[in-house]
């Protein structure tokens, strides 16, 4: 199991965000909005911000489950029961 986040930041931005916050994952960069605009987390290339989705992708690279939400924090760990 594998948690990944990604944003429409760029990596000097993904970096400092991630340190200053100590987040225990990698950060990807989207900054084309390809993922964003594939996984319906923005509708247009020119989007500010992406929606707050998390994603759980199967082992079959298929998504099993897309939870829209605005807060984050642990909701990862809380759907892959990982504490």
């Amino acid at each position: 199991m594998e948690v990944l986040g990604i944003s429409f930041d760029t990596e000097k931005e993904n970096r400092a965000f991630a340190e200053k916050f100590s987040f225990p994952f990698r950060l990807l960069c989207d900054t084309d909005r390809a993922v964003g605009l594939a996984y319906g987390a923005c509708e247009s290339a020119d989007a500010g911000y992406a929606s707050r989705f998390t994603y759980v992708i199967g082992p079959d690279g298929r998504i099993e489950q897309a939870i829209d939400t605005q807060d984050p924090a642990g909701q990862a760990e809380a759907i892959l029961g990982v504490s």
